[in-house]
């Protein structure tokens, strides 16, 4: 995927959005649902009418965790606690890591679902901006045939 910055501003727009929110609303999960599917297409299709379905119920919970299934498949839940009446929603690429060491799309709120829904447009950030991410790849190095010699001056 290209880069592209009005992108990253309307999905920080909407995460902004998201994180100001005092209450769950259908609009809220389907502009958040709108927004993915522009990239995606899965979300066009007769997928998404669980999606919508879950929705038009209030199921706000349920809508907001088919909608990370369906729009982002390759992130997962890794850790939904509540603290201090703070929801904290983890999502991660990497489940078997250890948390120390996972990179994991993070957020909060005092409401679950837009807990979730948080680290949902977390992740959509990071999937869609890989040039954000820190670089992973291991630099080649040219063999040399020459022999290496100790150059220190041990006297």
């Amino acid at each position: 995927m290209l880069y592209n910055p009005r992108h990253a501003t309307r999905v920080r727009d909407l995460a902004d959005r998201i994180a100001a929110s005092e209450n769950v609303t259908a609009d809220l999960l389907a502009e958040a649902m709108a927004e993915a599917g522009a990239d995606i297409p899965a979300l066009k299709t007769a997928r998404a009418a669980r999606v919508h379905q879950l929705i038009a119920a209030g199921a706000w919970t349920d809508a907001a965790l088919a909608l990370i299934e369906l729009a982002v498949p390759a992130w997962h839940l890794r850790r939904l606690v509540c603290e201090d009446g703070e929801w904290h929603c983890s999502l991660s690429r990497e489940l078997n890591l250890p948390v120390e060491l996972d990179d994991t799309a993070d957020a909060h709120h005092a409401l679950l679902p837009l807990a979730i829904l948080g680290a949902f447009e977390e992740a959509r950030r990071r999937a869609r901006a890989p040039s954000e991410l820190p670089f992973r790849s291991v630099p080649r190095v040219r063999t040399s045939t020459d022999q290496a010699i100790n150059c220190d001056n041990y006297a």
